[in-house]
């Protein structure tokens, strides 16, 4: 397990940029709520640390996983200020295959909105064999992959504003 013998909740804030003026979305996935919400407030909260404003943060919610990629695409191109966009979901696995379909599809559609567009969107969709894994890393022993998310799109933010021509 990549997470086993780490905290996603650690990072060392003097190597992060500041957030002050960077604008977030984060869309949220209704699915396995319990898991979801405890992602975003990692998100969140970690983007507030890092200098971030709460006015400069828009959450939209859609119904499960699946339904990220066109949330994202949506608020790519609603919010021509945005300098990243957050992904949050939870897939747990089940007794049939649509956990693989799931998984495979969200990959690939939020792969395709960071190849096909010029604001970064943050994969945070846990994919987890048990409820208890992703308890674990959705603020349990584990920390959370929401900060851990909200630490990648402050980078990304930064880059994306260092790489314009």
């Amino acid at each position: 397990m990549a997470t086993e013998n780490k905290n996603l909740s650690v990072y060392d804030k003097a190597t992060i940029p500041n957030a002050k003026n960077f604008r977030f979305g984060i869309v949220v996935s209704e699915w396995n709520e319990e898991i979801t919400e405890g992602l975003f407030q990692g998100a969140f909260d970690a983007i507030l640390d890092c200098g971030g404003v709460k006015e400069n943060i828009v959450r939209w919610n859609v119904p499960g996983s699946f339904e990220l990629i066109y949330g994202c695409k949506k608020m790519q191109q609603s919010y021509d200020m945005l300098d990243a966009v957050i992904a949050i979901g939870s897939v747990i696995q089940g007794e049939t295959k649509h956990f693989d379909f799931v998984c495979d599809g969200v990959t690939q559609g939020i792969k395709d909105l960071n190849v096909q567009n010029d604001i970064p969107v943050i994969f945070c969709v846990l994919t987890d064999n048990t409820m208890q894994q992703s308890i674990d890393r959705s603020g349990g022993k584990h920390g959370n992959k929401g900060t851990e998310a909200a630490i990648a799109a402050i980078k990304m933010a930064q880059l994306r504003k260092d790489a314009r021509f």
